[in-house]
């Protein structure tokens, strides 16, 4: 089956900001939290969202999209199953990058660095902030494991519930729980016209970052 449009003849002219020396922030943590702000207030879908790709073990790339729950001082976190894919790949080769897409800003964030779990207690405040059935969900999901169908799923589902349906707190599961990313490479890109796009790069030297602008 052949698509509808010549996808090789889509183009936008990027035109709606510009990103300067003058205007970035020193600190590209402090000119992540002012970009993040302005999508949100923007009402971009999924603001949060970003693609996390990690390298496994035969230095093979894999990516996905996850949400981020925090942004401080420490790094950058999201949440997940320790025992998936990523987990594996994570706890084999603990490195990885975040990427952000805010289209209606034509705006994009690459972030590079180590990655390691968070503390048990940040894990365990998460979680239990999350809905009960999300949090039934991560005992009932073996993620990234193949299953036979989605009844299997769902009986999962509901053994789990029946578990715990006498407990008013459900228990963290030891297999789920946090990442943060460090950050030791920062990219800001914003779009312009006729494909002269603004890239500023931050790089963390020796504990200051250093910042440069790329040729798009």
């Amino acid at each position: 089956m052949s698509l509808q449009h010549d996808i090789a003849s889509i183009r936008i002219n990027y035109s709606r900001q510009a990103l300067t020396e003058d205007s970035v922030s020193l600190d590209p943590l402090d000119q992540f939290k002012v970009w993040l702000n302005e999508a949100i207030v923007a009402q971009v879908l999924e603001p949060t969202a970003l693609v996390l790709s990690t390298v496994s073990a035969d230095c093979r790339p894999s990516a996905r999209v996850v949400l981020l729950k925090e942004v401080s001082a420490d790094g950058f976190v999201f949440f997940t199953n320790y025992e998936s894919r990523k987990g594996q790949e994570l706890a084999q080769r603990p490195y990885g990058s975040l990427t952000f897409f805010w289209a209606e800003l034509e705006r994009q964030v690459r972030i590079e660095g180590s990655i390691n779990k968070v503390a048990d207690e940040v894990s365990d405040t998460y979680f239990h902030s999350r809905p009960r059935g999300s949090q039934v969900g991560a005992w009932a999901s073996p993620q990234s494991k193949v299953i036979d169908s989605r009844e299997e799923l769902e009986l999962a589902d509901q053994k789990y519930q029946n578990d715990f349906a006498s407990l008013q707190v459900v228990p963290r599961p030891q297999h789920w729980g946090g990442y943060v990313l460090k950050a030791e490479r920062i990219e800001f890109w914003q779009g312009r016209p006729n494909r002269l796009h603004d890239r500023i790069l931050f790089e963390l030297e020796g504990g200051n970052w250093s910042r440069k602008r790329l040729a798009p």
